[in-house]
């Protein structure tokens, strides 16, 4: 009876391991499991790219499907050039001519560009700027695997057979053989006191469950399939640290290059400081007396009208006190009575005059003295009434107006204030120890990113407020400056050194807070490096360190590149 046993287990038991072996493979089929990454050329999305440069030109293609974009730029700056000749020859085919499109790009429509497998393409590029050819390998993807037959995806579904030693063996008849073996096997084993017989049942059970796993695995997936990568055209971080930009993302963020080299600049220094108006070209209203303000009959002037020297802006009426009014009153009476005595003495001093009794130059001298004592009357009483005339003490525009029609006002109050437009300085701070008397060319920036153009003047001998005055000129005064703007200066010393000066957008802060650039090294690819800089001027700075000349890096748009993610 064993070895009937046993020899009923190795006749089960070798086709069930071939069946096991069998089976996955089979049940497999149609199935991926960490595909090799596709090349660089290819995108998820079917497409194809071919970058190509030389030093004039950058040319980025994307096929997709009969159709080539072509996007050409300026290697240096990475300026769009839109109106060039571009004509493209296809592998050993004729030439075919690129359309200009009103985005900006080139297309390239033929029934040779499909396909699988490499593609050499030739561009000819014709612009007023300088003509260049190009010449590159386009790696299409390649055609997607066959579906699996429909006898090998059924392989193991019900009815399937497999081959075995030369002959198909139905899987259901290989199930329901190991399950008799694996009866058999078990009774033996509880029959005979030897530990083979329950061990080959147990390996009999392992094929069986072996079997069933492996018939049932067809047509479910183990877990979830691998993400695919993003789209050609969708930008994104890199590995690395690097950016992927396409060429549309470009287009639409303006990304502008500038390929570096070393140039002489003096080192610089910076001041915090403000807009002032130039003290000869503007000035203030005040009263002298104070008093009421009277508005002119055209009104008061407004803020930013245009005023000549000598416009009336306002008038103030005095205020005499209640103890000056007694004395002026009775300073009028006394006059007008040495009037009325004056009159009384020339009409006595004409009668006689005329009956010759009196000299003449009686007469004369009565009307002098009547005159005068009217001339005094008046100045008297003009003095009560009449207001301080308020005018403009040069041409310019009004930067101030302080008061309204009936304010009382003191001696000492600002009423206008009348300034130059074209005369603005800046009055900075400086705390430090510089040498401040060979201060060089020098700019300021405005709170808006607005640059100004700086001239030194002078610096002040006086401590205020533990720093040092110093006075720059505004060359060129912009129309929306006002006074008391802060701005921040930045002024050239006498000292000379040599370095990479870039705009101040090219730097920009990294998550660690560190300063950087960007780099462009390929098309479509950007790398962050550190630096070391330094100011130059409002709008420039030098890098010290963490470049070397001859690299393109990103001068306009290098924000929106550090927040690609």
């Amino acid at each position: 009876m064993l070895s009937l046993v046993r020899s009923l287990a190795r006749c089960l038991i070798a086709p069930l391991a071939l069946s096991i072996f069998a089976t996955p493979l089979a049940a497999h089929e149609g199935h991926d499991h960490g595909a090799p990454a596709a090349p660089a050329a290819a995108a998820t999305d079917g497409s194809a790219r071919i970058s190509l440069h030389s030093d004039s030109y950058e040319l980025v293609g994307i096929l997709r499907g009969d159709r080539l974009t072509l996007f050409l730029d300026r290697y240096a700056g990475n300026e769009p050039v839109t109106d060039a000749g571009l004509a493209v020859t296809i592998g050993t085919g004729g030439e075919v001519a690129a359309t200009p499109t009103p985005e900006g790009t080139y297309l390239v429509a033929s029934p040779l560009l499909p396909g699988a497998g490499p593609l050499e393409l030739v561009f000819a590029i014709t612009h007023p700027g300088g003509d260049d050819l190009l010449i590159g390998t386009l790696e299409r993807p390649a055609a997607a695997p066959p579906a699996a037959s429909s006898a090998t995806a059924g392989a193991m579904a019900p009815g399937a057979s497999l081959a075995i030693a030369g002959r198909q063996v139905p899987v259901l008849y290989l199930a329901t053989g190991g399950a008799l073996a694996f009866g058999l096997l078990f009774g033996a084993g509880l029959r005979s006191s030897r530990r083979i017989v329950p061990t080959m049942a147990v390996m009999a059970l392992m094929l069986l469950a072996g079997t069933v796993i492996a018939t049932a695995h067809e047509g479910h997936d183990h877990g979830e399939a691998k993400a695919a990568l993003p789209s050609g055209d969708t930008p994104r971080r890199l590995a690395d640290g690097a950016v992927f930009a396409p060429k549309p993302t470009q287009r639409l963020l303006e990304i502008r290059t500038q390929v570096t080299r070393p140039e002489e600049a003096r080192r610089t220094i910076g001041f915090v400081g403000r807009v002032i108006a130039d003290p000869n070209r503007s000035g203030q209203v005040q009263s002298i007396t104070g008093g009421r303000v009277l508005a002119p009959a055209g009104g008061l002037p407004r803020l930013g009208q245009a005023v000549k020297r000598g416009d009336l802006l306002a008038s103030v009426e005095q205020a005499v006190p209640q103890a000056d009014r007694t004395t002026i009153a009775e300073r009028v009476g006394e006059i007008e009575q040495q009037i009325a005595m004056v009159e009384a003495k020339l009409k006595r001093s004409r009668g006689l005059a005329e009956r010759a009794i009196a000299p003449q130059s009686q007469v004369i001298d009565a009307e002098i003295e009547l005159a005068g004592l009217m001339r005094r009357r008046e100045i008297v009483g003009r003095i009560r009434i009449e207001p301080e005339e308020l005018r403009a003490p040069l041409d310019g525009v009004v930067s101030a107006v302080r008061v309204v029609a009936g304010q009382v006002v003191g001696s000492q109050d600002i009423l206008f204030q009348i300034v130059d437009p074209a005369g603005f300085w800046v009055e900075a701070l400086s705390y430090g120890e510089a040498e401040l008397s060979s201060l060089g060319a020098a700019s300021a920036v405005l709170p808006d990113g607005k640059p100004l153009a700086l001239s030194f003047r002078g610096v002040g001998r006086a401590l205020q407020q533990q720093a040092t005055l110093v006075q720059f000129a505004i060359e060129n005064a912009p129309a929306a400056i006002a006074v008391g703007q802060p701005v921040r200066v930045t002024a050239q010393t006498g000292t000379v050194t040599s370095g990479i000066i870039l705009p101040r957008g090219a730097v920009v802060r990294g998550a660690n807070g560190e300063a950087l650039v960007w780099r462009h090294t390929d098309p479509e690819r950007f790398d962050a490096r550190p630096v070391r800089t330094e100011p130059f001027d409002a709008t420039r700075l030098v890098i010290r360190a963490g470049i070397a000349p001859g690299e393109r890096i990103v001068v306009r748009g290098a924000e929106h590149l550090n927040q690609i993610r």
